[in-house]
């Protein structure tokens, strides 16, 4: 399981690749190179634009008992 720190800097990553990309080969990398650390859930919810980052990080945050 990624460190909260390897969470939120992929999640950033993942975020910012996926409004920069341009074709279907560019998101299927962007969901390569992060499905490990993200899960496709998470990497759905940014592809489809429900949540925010924000949202994503206090819901881990909220699941696993941990407070900022």
């Amino acid at each position: 399981m990624p460190t909260d720190e390897e969470y939120e800097t992929s999640l950033r990553e993942a975020d910012r690749a996926l409004r920069e990309a341009k074709t279907a080969d560019d998101v299927r990398n962007v969901w390569k190179a992060h499905m490990g650390t993200l899960g496709h859930r998470t990497l759905g919810r940014l592809l489809a634009g429900g949540q925010n980052i924000e949202r994503i990080l206090d819901r881990r945050n909220e699941r696993s008992g941990r407070e900022e």
